[in-house]
This record gives C-alpha cells, structure tokens and sequence, in this order.
C-alpha cells in the first residue's frame, strides 16, 4: 500500500513553464483536480511531499493550500532527500509513489515501489517508471496518478465520502 506520494513541481504539478512579467514577478499555474485530488489524499490520512529543483514562493504557497506537510525546493540530490525523508517516517519505498517527468527525477523514481511520470515526460523516464500516465504534467497528471493509488490501495470509499455524504457509488 502506498502511503506517501512524492510531486515535482515544474512538468508534474505544473506544465513547466516559468512566466516572468516584465517586473520580474513569477507565476506558475496548477491545475485544480491536481489539488482536490492532493488535498483529498492527505484528509484520508495519507502524505505527501513536495521534492523539486527550483525554489519558489509560489511552490510553498500552494503546498500549505493543499496541507502538504513535506516541502523541500532547491534540491539537486532528490534520491538523498527522498532516501532521509523515508526514514524519518518509519515507512519502506514499497510505501513509496513518486512522479516525475525528466532526468533529475531519474534516481529518485528508481528507489520507489510505484512510480509514474506525465504523457509528457521525456523518453528515458517513460522508460524506468511503472506507468505513463495519460494527462500532460500540469493537466490533471497528479490526479490520475491519485485516482490510481487510490484504486491499488482499496482507498476509493473513503476518498469519495470526504466529498460525497450517504452515497453508493
């Protein structure tokens, strides 16, 4: 059973594109069902860490929107951070799922029991992870990849009824 989910932000979370307005004033968009679904795995008692490359205030911003506990930006070695991260909460990689879209996440999705990367990662990623996903990163590609944890794990019952009140569905 999987129990912690780790997101790269820039072609996951996002579609990878760094705006600038002329003030120098960055913006990064995210999709909404990627957020429900985030938000929606942790209210069921799962976890989820945030392990990207580049620092932004926006990251961190919208990791606290959605009660992402785990937020590390700015890391080159994401295999090392995922490796402490792992220990520090008593879990296995087995216990372990993790997207990512191109070669700094490469180490990183080898050491996880699920890993996933967008319709969009680059080829030597779609080569190493167990599924490729069929949404772009940054469009709904973390929610499918939650919808299908959340199937493997026999979770949907509960995922539904935080939403969904005295339904058979």
């Amino acid at each position: 059973m999987i129990k912690l989910i780790i997101l790269d932000v820039d072609g996951c979370l996002s579609d990878g594109k760094i705006t600038y307005s002329q003030d120098l004033i960055e913006s990064k968009s995210f999709n909404i069902k990627d957020g429900l679904g985030i938000s929606t795995w942790v209210k069921i008692g799962n976890q989820v860490a945030i392990i990207t490359g580049r620092n932004s205030k926006i990251v961190q911003k919208r990791a606290d929107e959605l009660g992402i506990q785990h937020v590390f930006q700015g890391i080159k070695d994401k295999d090392r951070i995922l490796q402490e991260l792992v220990n520090s909460l008593n879990l296995g990689f087995e216990e372990v799922g993790a997207i990512g879209d191109d070669l700094n996440d490469f180490n990183m999705l080898r050491l996880v029991g699920r890993s996933f990367t967008p319709k969009n990662g680059v080829k030597e990623i779609k080569n190493i992870v167990n599924t490729v996903l069929s949404f772009d990163g940054g469009d709904g590609a973390v929610r499918e990849m939650i919808d299908t944890l959340i199937d493997e794990n026999g979770q949907r019952e509960a995922f539904m009824a935080v939403w969904i009140k005295n339904s058979t569905l």
